[in-house]
């Protein structure tokens, strides 16, 4: 089973002092409207309705905290969730790109979403989510652009290649490759971005998004910790010296 699936939702925010004072590692879902974040999140929890889609795209101008650890993983039950168990918290940042909002929301929305990336120090990277169709739209970009001079990594997913024939997937995952390769720093170093295509609906890509995500928490660090641990239990009860030789 996935750490992901023990996703439990644990708090929304719309001002950036009510963000949460915990120190664990966060990882953050950014992209357009429609572009199948919410659905990318359920996928990866493995349950329905822990991100909520808006029958209003652009409505919901809220970032969501979920947490990882400190809670049992069932989202009905009502048990609290124990702060200071949890190993790190799934960020659903507000879908951007609808027109319907008003310039003051989306202002702060604007301001909101940028001082979050930029400043929050628990944010350890970005899965932007665009639409393999449409990827790298202006507002792709401009949240690439402020996110990037942190120096952390960028994992791009690129949904609904399930509407995409072959050879338009393997163009896409190319083209996009290329477009994220151009950007370097001073020093012609490249940034942290990597690409991948994915499916909610034929569950491409599942696989390697979740071994990204966890890997991007440092909740693999905890796998092999874990395994390390039951290796040296193993061969403590294994020991030829805790037994007695046979008579």
């Amino acid at each position: 089973m996935s750490k992901l699936w023990q996703a439990r939702f644990f708090t929304t925010v719309n001002q950036l002092q009510d963000l949460p004072s915990t120190h664990v590692p966060e990882i953050a879902f950014a992209g357009r409207s429609n572009a199948g974040k919410s659905s990318a999140i359920n996928i990866l929890c493995n349950q329905k309705g822990l991100a909520f889609a808006s029958k209003t795209p652009g409505r919901t101008q809220h970032i969501n905290f979920f947490s990882i650890g400190g809670a049992h993983v069932a989202q009905h039950r009502k048990d609290e969730t124990k702060v200071d168990e949890i190993r790190a918290l799934l960020v659903d940042l507000p879908g951007y790109g609808y027109a319907e909002v008003s310039g003051s929301a989306k202002l702060h929305w604007q301001r909101l979403l940028g001082d979050y990336v930029q400043q929050r120090e628990q944010l350890a990277a970005l899965v932007l989510i665009m639409d393999s169709r449409r990827p790298f739209t202006e507002l792709d970009i401009q949240m690439l652009e402020w996110f990037g001079p942190t120096g952390k990594p960028i994992h791009c997913i690129l949904t609904k290649v399930d509407k995409l024939n072959r050879n338009e997937s393997v163009n896409a995952l190319r083209q996009a490759k290329a477009f994220l390769d151009s950007y370097v720093d001073e020093d012609g170093v490249g940034f942290p971005f990597t690409v991948q295509l994915f499916s909610a609906m034929k569950r491409v890509g599942v696989e390697e998004a979740n071994d990204k995500i966890i890997q991007l928490l440092g909740l693999d660090q905890d796998l092999a910790a874990l395994d390390a641990l039951d290796a040296d239990q193993h061969a403590a009860d294994t020991d030829p010296a805790d037994t007695n030789p046979a008579e």
